[in-house]
């Protein structure tokens, strides 16, 4: 195939025949604890939203736009939220977590996955705090620092813990617990989101406020978290690690898994600079896939926009003052029910057939989009209760191939790539690169869709099918392969292969950039 690989039991693989586990309750309750990580991140995704269209949060923050938008409310007036104060307010979190997640990945290294997530909890519990106790701009900016600070070091630490904790055979499901719990979180929030927006004044301020709800049970949980045996490798405290090994898997036949894993952390430990080592050329395949490419087409695909756009069409089919909730309540539910599919079959299909698969379907559905709002873009006026229908169809259509597809495995794919020496510096990009064009896109969205209206769509289009091809060229099936062996399959595939030659091969063949 063109993506290259190898399948499940690879000739190449060392060891993997030899993994023994079975499914404990400890494992479950360690994969479940750290998985919360994802409802940090879900709820604000959730709450951010719906706070902003509040009234009496506009009414106290952005009087102006408050003013806009009463004077459009019975319109489809897309320029009415185009202020980029407002969406300061959302996009001052991606940019706080992008910059935090450096010094994540300094502390998931040296100090582990578990005090990542310690880390993450308390700044997020701070930044609600402050939030829901806001008085001016300044304070809510300053939360929202805070609350960008602990999903940065949030979304470092969990994929990663996730996926070092899971079987091989498993980890595609086991690592999709933190997008299924991003997905419930942002439900959880529109759900509150409905309710406080009845309570006027303060309601807003409850809403932000139980933001520290997941960070306390994130807390408490991370306090009995165990490390993971790959990172206790890493510190060197090897009698913990495999005692915990043992503890996990069910098993005391853990010799070939433990092997590896202490090859991996000799490797690592000869690592001084990891960030400077990422850009080594043969670490070229990861740089690339994982913490560049997969990261930013996970933002570029348009869900954002959907996400927003979707509110605005239920508006035109006359549910009035419950149109946020219906259509955050669809979207969200599509979210989950996607997640869960793809969980079930991720390890089974593999991550190549649904982002391909997936891919092809969002495609389409841009392009419906466009075209059918090329005909009737609303400036001033209603759609038809028909094409609303329509598109509120393909809507939750997108949202479905997404959640199946680049929303999970956006996460899954890159924490499986990196070898040891350079996984922590490796997850700080993914989320470092995810968050800065999480917030690129919410920072310019509004405006675009304000000037390019159904043009922004087919945009989004054109990149799906670039990331597509991305996907079907580059990217080599992960199902089932180890995760401190995946860097095998690097030197079977048909383009990666001259990027990762042997230190022998090397000297008879010096190879230029």
């Amino acid at each position: 195939m063109a993506g290259g690989g190898f399948g499940n039991e690879g000739g190449n693989l060392k060891r993997a025949h030899l993994y023994e586990y079975k499914i404990t309750n400890y494992f479950i309750f360690a994969c479940l604890v750290a998985a919360t990580g994802g409802s940090l991140f879900g709820y604000d995704l959730g709450v951010s939203g719906g706070v902003t269209s509040m009234d009496d949060f506009l009414k106290e923050f952005f009087p102006k736009i408050y003013r806009r938008k009463q004077a459009h409310l019975h319109e489809t007036d897309y320029c009415k939220y185009d202020n980029q104060l407002l969406t300061l307010f959302t996009s001052s979190l991606y940019f706080a977590g992008l910059v935090s997640t450096f010094g994540a990945s300094y502390v998931t290294r040296n100090k582990g996955r578990r005090a990542s997530i310690l880390v993450g909890a308390v700044s997020f519990f701070l930044g609600g705090a402050i939030n829901a106790g806001a008085v001016n701009i300044t304070m809510l900016i300053i939360g929202r620092i805070l609350l960008g600070a602990g999903i940065g070091f949030g979304n470092q630490a969990v994929p990663l813990y996730l996926s070092e904790m899971a079987p091989a055979k498993h980890r595609g499901a086991v690592n999709q617990l933190f997008q299924f719990t991003t997905c419930m979180g942002i439900l959880i929030a529109n759900l509150i989101n409905y309710k406080t927006d009845k309570i006027h004044k303060w309601g807003w301020r409850l809403s932000l406020g139980l933001a520290t709800v997941p960070a306390t049970l994130m807390f408490v949980g991370g306090l009995a978290l165990p490390e993971t045996p790959n990172s206790l490798v890493e510190q060197g405290r090897l009698e913990e690690a495999k005692r915990v090994l043992v503890k996990v898997r069910g098993t005391p036949n853990v010799d070939a898994e433990f092997a590896d894993l202490i090859e991996a952390s000799e490797a690592a430990r000869a690592i001084k600079h990891p960030f400077r080592n990422l850009l080594q050329r043969k670490n070229r395949p990861q740089l690339v896939l994982g913490a560049l490419g997969i990261p930013a087409f996970q933002q570029l695909t348009g869900m954002n926009s959907i996400l927003f756009y979707a509110p605005i069409l239920f508006q035109t089919l006359g549910f009035g003052s419950g149109a946020s909730l219906i259509s955050s309540v669809l979207t969200s539910g599509m979210l989950v029910l996607a997640t869960l599919v793809s969980m079930a079959l991720v390890d089974r299909f593999g991550r190549r057939a649904f982002f391909l698969e997936a891919g092809f379907e969002m495609f389409c559905y841009m392009i419906a989009v466009a075209i059918t709002l090329a005909f009737k873009f609303g400036e001033g006026e209603t759609l038809p209760k028909a094409i609303g229908w329509f598109l509120v169809v393909i809507i939750c259509l997108f949202v479905f191939a997404y959640g199946r597809s680049w929303g999970p495995l956006g996460w899954l794919v890159p924490s499986e790539l990196f070898p040891l020496e350079t996984r922590s510096a490796g997850q700080s990009m993914v989320v470092c690169v995810n968050l800065l064009f999480t917030a690129l896109i919410a920072q310019c969205f509004l405006v675009s869709l304000c000037h390019l209206k159904y043009g922004i769509f087919l945009l989004f289009a054109g990149l799906i099918f670039i990331m597509s091809s991305f996907i079907f060229f580059l990217l080599p099936e992960t199902k089932r392969v180890p995760i401190e062996e995946v860097y095998l399959l690097w030197k079977d595939h048909w383009f990666w292969k001259k990027y990762v030659e042997d230190d022998d091969e090397k000297d008879i063949k010096k190879p230029t950039m």
